[in-house]
């Protein structure tokens, strides 16, 4: 048995290791074309990184186990902590990707290396380990005081939430792609450079989450089908609310269904399919009204609008567990509305803090944006001297 719970772990890390290829293409498709290269490289970089940082760091900090032992020790039980520790990997590196997309364009690559070292070594791992390992006896108060856990199955809050929120950070210091909002309250549009590059990364995406939530139960006789109908539901609820709200938009209809699938990985195991679509639907029409709300009115240019799709979708997805979670919603119950509201408030404000504290001190000591006339060249030229077609890269 522990043999086919290392093979199923395997299986659920690669197919999360592939998402990551899922979030470069939608940044690449939604980029400017000066900034391809960039969004392709800033993904593997950092994720990189944060295989260093939550190795040696965060791991321990969640799950206070460490890997300083001998190889005899590592290889006991055929290495099944080792692979534990790959596949949450996946998970902890989704949030330096998730923070790509909101600072795309204009971020410097070092700066952001530096952030993705302590996001996912420190701030990450300390919220993961409150919400998944009981550190501190953080779900045995709300227990005590709500009757049930603060419930997060496939990390709607741990992983999504806590993205957005830290990428809200950082997109209020960067401030916003020069000439993207003028003098005279004016916005100019900053069209996607391949809708087809954007829509290949939405389809890894899709396909990869389901690694991301059936896998969540990170045993084999704990699979369950519920989880992967679940997310069925909420994928296409999302695609059809974002493309009937976005009225045809192509880059509406195919952020729809990761708005969905974002929402229902927290109660995923727990709700009726036909609250899924609800939840899903409803994640839809978040996105859609508010990237729009957060670009036109608000003036926060968060390239990919990933707050409103990690940041709000996935707050949204930790809260509906505790309401379609229900038993008389169809759902298996013990789940505490009080307590979901708790716990996503809590992950939220130590992101947003975090975050915001370590961006700001990269900002005041080595800078964290480009120059204007990097900005103006593109990121590709400016960092990478060379653009996404060879013949263009002029330097």
């Amino acid at each position: 048995m522990q043999n086919i719970d290392l093979l199923f772990l395997l299986l659920g890390a690669v197919l999360v290791l592939a998402m990551h290829a899922g979030f470069a293409f939608l940044e690449l498709g939604t980029v400017r074309h000066k900034n391809q290269v960039n969004a392709l490289s800033k993904i593997l970089s950092d994720f990189s990184i944060s295989a260093i940082a939550y190795f040696f760091i965060g791991y321990y900090i969640a799950y206070g186990q460490h890997f300083f032992h001998s190889g005899t020790e590592l290889a006991a039980q055929h290495g099944y902590n080792l692979m534990r520790c790959f596949f949450l990997l996946t998970f902890a590196a989704a949030v330096p990707a998730i923070i790509s997309g909101g600072i795309a364009e204009r971020a410097k690559m070092r700066p952001q290396a530096i952030a993705t070292l302590f996001l996912v070594g420190l701030v990450y791992p300390f919220i993961e380990g409150l919400i998944w390992n009981n550190n501190f006896h953080f779900q045995d108060q709300l227990q005590r005081f709500f009757g049930a856990p603060f419930h997060d199955f496939a990390g709607s809050v741990v992983v999504h939430a806590v993205g957005g929120w830290m990428a809200l950070a950082a997109v209020l210091l960067l401030g916003a792609r020069h000439g993207r909002y003028r003098k005279d309250g004016a916005v100019s549009a900053h069209p996607p450079s391949s809708i087809p590059f954007l829509a290949l990364g939405s389809w890894i995406l899709i396909v990869g989450w389901f690694g991301f939530n059936v896998m969540s139960a990170q045993r084999v006789d704990a699979i369950s089908g519920l989880v992967a109908i679940n997310s069925l539901m909420a994928m296409v609820g999302g695609t059809l609310t974002a493309n009937l709200m976005g009225k045809n938009d192509p880059g509406f209809l195919h952020n729809g269904p990761l708005a969905g699938l974002v929402a229902i990985c927290a109660g995923s195991d727990i709700v009726h399919p036909i609250g899924a679509l609800v939840i899903g639907a409803i994640a839809g029409i978040l996105f859609v009204k508010l990237f729009t709300y957060t670009q036109n009115k608000l003036k926060v240019d968060d390239v990919l609008g990933v707050w409103p799709m990690h940041g709000v979708c996935g707050a949204f997805g930790g809260i509906a567990a505790g309401v379609f979670g229900q038993s008389w919603l169809g759902g298996l119950g013990h789940v505490s509305f009080l307590a979901q509201c708790i716990g996503t408030l809590i992950a939220i404000i130590i992101a947003f803090s975090g975050s915001f504290l370590i961006y700001a001190v990269l900002k005041a000591s080595i800078g964290i944006r480009l120059s204007q006339e990097d900005e103006y060249r593109g990121a590709d030229l400016s960092i990478h001297r060379i653009s996404a077609n060879a013949e263009e890269s002029k330097f």
